[in-house]
């Protein structure tokens, strides 16, 4: 089959590799009818994930049909339509008995990871009772690939942990695919103002689209003074983190109000100042999170509802084969205006 695999800092290649096989009772075999890039992959090309090696198949977002199920596996039979959780949760240990399926101790966060992911023509999906949903027939496969990561993420990591509430000041730093899913989501809850801040004028264009009360581009450095304005100098009440650089955790530090929520959501490979001098005295909370996909039948059931249109993140097509086109057009998102990319068989 053919796969995108990483090869070190800076480099992939697609290129032929193995049919994976059943491996354990409770795994099933996917053949993956469509699929996407996520930012985190990016992260492993700059090497930011040592826990990735080189030779590894990349991704872990897609929908697929069952090729083959192990003798475990009681939830799903060949031929069945699924989407594939990012995680993998065997639904047993005592992380998983407390909803942290991301720490699951045989599963978590391993494919595109530490096992071949979904880049490929098929995959080997551990835990598959517990780690793939079922596709009603007639569903828009598209929207269903953006339940595999964003939507859950941007949910979890940056709505939930960041505890918005009715009428509640949010600021979204990033806005991209996970930033905007943030957005999307955070709309549940009814927020008084959610202002998004990038450096991209087209992604600030999409973010307003969305649901976005205000936007600002902080290419000016005058990020903070802008929000300072929109609340009275008050700051937010919830500052999500949606980039995984120094400089964008560093601004959620100086939005963030008196006893105000930062959540981070990005990936962060390199040491991030924390200000303490600046925020001791403020009862504030931080939390950090790996996506656990515990929201994740939740969102099912808003997005069979039409209650949330994912597909609006979705800007390009690939087939297969173009993959490498599909990573270059992604990974230069401020010149092609690429938010999500489908890539489908």
């Amino acid at each position: 089959m053919k796969a995108l695999v990483y090869q070190g800092v800076d480099k992939k290649a697609y290129i032929e590799r193995p049919k994976p096989i059943v491996a354990s009772a409770t795994d099933a075999i996917v053949r993956v009818t469509k699929t996407t890039i996520c930012g985190t992959d990016l992260h492993i090309l700059k090497g930011d994930l040592p826990s990735c090696l080189p030779g590894r198949i990349l991704g872990h977002e897609g929908v697929g049909i069952i090729d083959s199920v192990g003798s475990a596996v009681t939830a799903f039979r060949v031929g069945d339509h699924v989407l594939i959780s990012c995680v993998s949760a065997c639904g047993k240990c005592a992380y998983c008995r407390r909803q942290m399926y991301s720490h699951c101790t045989t599963g978590g966060w391993i494919l595109g990871n530490t096992i071949d992911g979904t880049q490929a023509e098929f995959v080997r999906i551990p835990h598959a009772d517990s780690s793939l949903y079922p596709i009603p027939t007639g569903a828009d496969e598209e929207a269903f690939v953006m339940m595999s990561d964003i939507l859950p993420t941007g949910f979890e990591c940056g709505v939930l942990n960041g505890k918005v509430q009715p009428g509640n000041v949010v600021a979204i730093v990033g806005a991209g695919p996970v930033g905007l899913a943030a957005l999307l989501t955070a709309q549940f809850y009814s927020p008084g103002q959610i202002i998004v801040i990038d450096l991209d004028e087209k992604r600030l264009a999409v973010a307003k689209k969305l649901g976005a009360t205000a936007t600002i581009n902080s290419s000016n450095g005058k990020a903070k003074g802008s929000v300072m304005s929109l609340t009275e100098e008050r700051g937010v009440d919830t500052a999500i983190e949606a980039v995984g650089i120094p400089a964008t955790f560093e601004l959620c530090e100086l939005l963030i109000a008196p006893g105000g929520t930062i959540a981070n959501i990005g990936v962060h490979g390199v040491q991030v100042p924390l200000h303490l001098e600046r925020l001791w005295d403020r009862n504030i909370t931080m939390t950090t999170r790996l996506v656990d996909t515990a929201s994740t039948p939740m969102l099912l059931n808003i997005l069979k509802a039409d209650k949330i249109d994912p597909k609006r993140l979705i800007t390009h097509h690939f087939k297969f084969d173009q993959i490498l086109d599909a990573y270059a057009t992604f990974a230069h998102a401020a010149e092609t205006g690429a938010l999500k990319v489908i890539i489908e068989a």
